[in-house]
């Protein structure tokens, strides 16, 4: 059994996240900046303790993740321009975590940042639509803040591939790793069940390490 944070908790990937490490016997802290929001979240499964926390604010990280095994972020804030968001918080979780002695990180990332071709991610494509890619190139400027810190924080984003996230479907565990290519054959959905599970899996024993992955069925 693990002690596992995770920030964002209240979020689809989140609530998923933190019934898989809570159904396999993990102590969970489910970060969310209002818990009083949140108090199904709590009863969802046993072990789930529920607390206030700004994943943007070094300080904040710390103080949640003292004494914990791992660190998963699946946060995201849609009032906040995405670049500040991410580049806060990914600076804050690098310090925030250093401070807790926290070494494990797996954070959930977004699929647009894959590439289609070497050096070319999907948010460059000339189809791309143009509304979409502030938020894609916030996810870009937080992995160039993951690759520039300290060769100790073990870090992973794991991407699900660019096709309708399922909110509904089961879990299937039937998932694979790739790379930082678009993965073949993904399919047209992908279930947030099965991408908690890969998450989960990767704070538990980790395989990847400081890198783009992409995660699809």
């Amino acid at each position: 059994m693990a002690k596992i944070v995770v920030f964002g908790a209240g979020g689809r990937a989140g609530r998923k996240t933190v019934v898989e490490a809570a159904a396999r016997g993990h102590q969970v802290t489910a970060v969310v900046r209002d818990p009083a929001k949140y108090a199904d979240l709590a009863a969802a499964a046993a072990g789930v303790t529920v607390v206030a926390g700004d994943v943007t604010d070094a300080l904040s990280v710390a103080e949640s993740a003292a004494g914990h095994d791992a660190a998963i972020s699946t946060a995201a804030r849609m009032d906040v321009p995405a670049d500040e968001f991410f580049t806060a918080a990914a600076r804050a979780l690098a310090d925030g975590l250093a401070a807790a002695g926290v070494t494990r990180l797996v954070v959930v990332g977004i699929g647009t940042t894959l590439e289609v071709t070497p050096g070319v991610p999907i948010y460059d494509t000339p189809e791309f639509p143009a509304d979409f890619r502030p938020f894609s190139l916030g996810h870009a400027a937080e992995l160039d803040v993951l690759r520039a810190t300290d060769e100790r924080l073990d870090w992973l984003v794991l991407a699900p591939p660019p096709v309708v996230l399922d909110d509904e479907g089961p879990k299937t565990g039937a998932y694979r790793f790739g790379d930082e290519r678009v993965p073949e054959n993904a399919g047209e959905s992908f279930a947030y069940a099965d991408l908690a599970a890969a998450v989960v899996d990767e704070a538990e024993n980790p395989r990847h390490h400081r890198a783009l992955v992409a995660v699809a069925s």
